[in-house]
């Protein structure tokens, strides 16, 4: 009788589930420690928040001022609080990639949205300042603006249905993006292939924004 060996079994994958609130200095610490003693290192950090979901019109026109802090203090403050938590690990670590997903609207010069493509073009400033800061530890600082991504939530707001269709027609792939379409540069950007790569700004939008 031929007996098959036994199929090796396949890796223990891990994962943690954490509620954070990106902007609180103390649950980011937490997020941080809690990280750590799950998988005893932080190697990797994608950084992708942003307000647009509550976001209204905000032309130069309007006077929203409790809008416009929102939105900037979520997208700006969060991603600093999440790499100053997270980069004292990584060079524990020897290893770091920092990904600070962007868009590509203030690449373009979006109207009506100005404090949410004033909060992404921060995004990507930060990105080179931390680039050239973290450099000699080893770890990488990289921006990936993409375009709106039609998602349900913004489907049922009529400014934003408006603007998505308009950004499509400005594609040389017209159609919707999805989060499928950045699995491939943000794998790229997290690996040792991508050492030598820093403070760059790599736009995945379907050649909406080209550079």
């Amino acid at each position: 009788m031929l007996l098959r060996p036994k199929s090796p079994r396949p890796p223990e994958r891990k994962t943690l589930g954490l509620q954070v609130d990106v902007s609180s200095e103390a649950d980011v610490a937490r997020m941080a420690a809690e990280t750590v003693k799950a998988f005893r290192r932080i190697d990797i950090l994608v950084n992708k928040r942003g307000d647009l979901q509550h976001a209204g019109i905000e032309g130069v026109r309007e006077d929203r001022r409790a809008e416009w802090r929102k939105v900037m203090d979520v997208t700006r403050s969060a991603l600093f609080l999440c790499c100053r938590a997270c980069t004292p690990h990584m060079r524990a670590g020897g290893y770091g990639r920092i990904i600070n997903l962007a868009s590509g609207a203030p690449l373009k010069g979006v109207p009506l949205f100005l404090h949410y493509i004033a909060s992404k073009g921060a995004v990507i400033a930060m990105t080179r300042g931390l680039a050239r800061e973290l450099g000699k530890d080893g770890i990488t600082v990289n921006t990936l603006p993409r375009d709106l991504l039609f998602q349900k939530m913004f489907q049922k707001m009529e400014q934003h249905t408006r603007q998505g269709e308009k950004t499509r027609l400005t594609r040389a792939i017209q159609r919707d993006e999805t989060p499928e379409d950045l699995v491939g540069t943000v794998s790229f950007l997290a690996s040792a292939d991508a050492a030598f790569l820093t403070g760059q700004t790599i736009v995945v939008d379907g050649g909406s924004a080209m550079l």
